[in-house]
């Protein structure tokens, strides 16, 4: 099975859905989610669900009915003809059937896709497999935190591209000196030579414990002697590792594909380094806005070019993360259809770069 760049989505895999605090309970939300409808919810209870966001009966989106309460348990309800549909996809209720025809109909033969879904650390994960027979057989991405927080930070960002274009440009470090020009993170005079160390981690790769860089003003401000690590992992989750001591800050980014055009971006800070407790939420939007904000404008742009269907080309060693990132979809979607275990292609490297 070929991966064909920027057209391809994996399956068995968990996907981050939403953020727990978008959805409270009896309440619920549509998305959209590898080119298909998805609603995820709450019950009354507060436990997290998902369905395929479609109505069996005539097509609606069931998202735009209200959460009620059926047969002692919260159900969607179509707004459409009012259908009733339980957190396991199944129908509960059709309100036009008169007693006789609901004693003759079988009910339980009616159901819209339910997905299995996982909430931890404040971050709601939706299992995407190949198809409903597949269940899930590992865990979402862990986010290493000993007391195992929610976020205290988080917003949400749109790029005009396919995740693979959306997932390359966030990685790419060869970019940062043209695209994030700025006094708080980097300028053009402070470009110099970098060599960093990468790993292997379950699913992805990891650019491995190493003091970041002297030229960014921001990782001054937490202190003496921080460390950093980032993590990448499938199908498009990055974690950055800030550690000054016995205090951190984390930075959680999942890169969502909405559909083949458009990619969702979703960053959350964790943090228990005191800096960040005086720092107002307005400050921390508007240098995350200014950041991904760049990052969007430029992929975005970059479709123009995209359109036209040129040869593309990614070098040693700057782009290395991207032949990566390939690679790992390739072998992941491999061993999926062959029903083989997944081995990780990454190998310890030295990569170098200016930047």
């Amino acid at each position: 099975m070929a991966i064909e760049e920027g057209k391809s989505y994996l399956s068995d895999l968990w996907y981050f859905g939403a953020m727990s605090d978008e959805v409270k309970p009896g309440q619920h939300l549509h998305k959209e989610l590898l080119g298909q409808p998805l609603l995820i919810g709450r019950t009354h209870d507060g436990e997290a669900f998902a369905l395929r966001d479609i109505c069996p009966h005539r097509g609606i989106l069931l998202s735009g009915g209200e959460m009620v309460r059926e047969a002692g348990q919260s159900a969607i309800e179509c707004p459409y003809h009012g259908w009733r549909f339980g957190r396991d996809g199944g129908c509960l209720k059709i309100p036009s059937l008169t007693g006789e025809q609901t004693e003759r109909m079988d009910l339980s033969k009616i159901k819209t896709r339910a997905f299995p879904v996982r909430e931890a650390q404040g971050l709601i994960w939706v299992w995407h497999g190949a198809d409903e027979t597949v269940e899930p057989f590992m865990d979402p991405v862990h986010i290493d935190l000993t007391d195992g927080r929610k976020p205290r930070f988080w917003q949400r960002d749109v790029f005009n591209c396919h995740v693979d274009h959306a997932v390359i440009g966030l990685m790419d470090p060869a970019h940062i000196p043209y695209i994030h020009r700025q006094w708080w993170w980097r300028t053009a005079k402070s470009v110099h030579d970098k060599s960093k160390e990468f790993g292997p981690v379950e699913r992805g790769f990891s650019m491995l414990p190493h003091t970041p860089s002297s030229n960014s003003f921001l990782y001054k401000l937490l202190g003496a002697k921080p460390e950093t690590e980032i993590r990448f992992q499938l199908p498009g989750v990055r974690q950055e590792y800030v550690r000054v001591g016995d205090k951190s800050v984390v930075g959680f980014t999942a890169v969502t594909p909405t559909n083949d055009n458009k990619t969702e971006i979703t960053i959350a800070l964790y943090w228990t380094h005191p800096v960040l407790d005086i720092v107002p939420n307005f400050i921390l939007k508007n240098a995350i806005s200014t950041f991904v904000g760049q990052d969007r404008d430029a992929v975005n742009a970059q479709q123009v070019g995209l359109a036209y269907d040129p040869n593309l080309m990614l070098i040693h060693d700057a782009d290395v993360q991207a032949k990566w990132y390939y690679r790992l979809k390739q072998a992941w979607a491999d061993a999926r259809a062959k029903g083989e275990e997944f081995v990780n292609p990454v190998k310890p490297a030295t990569l170098k770069w200016r930047s």
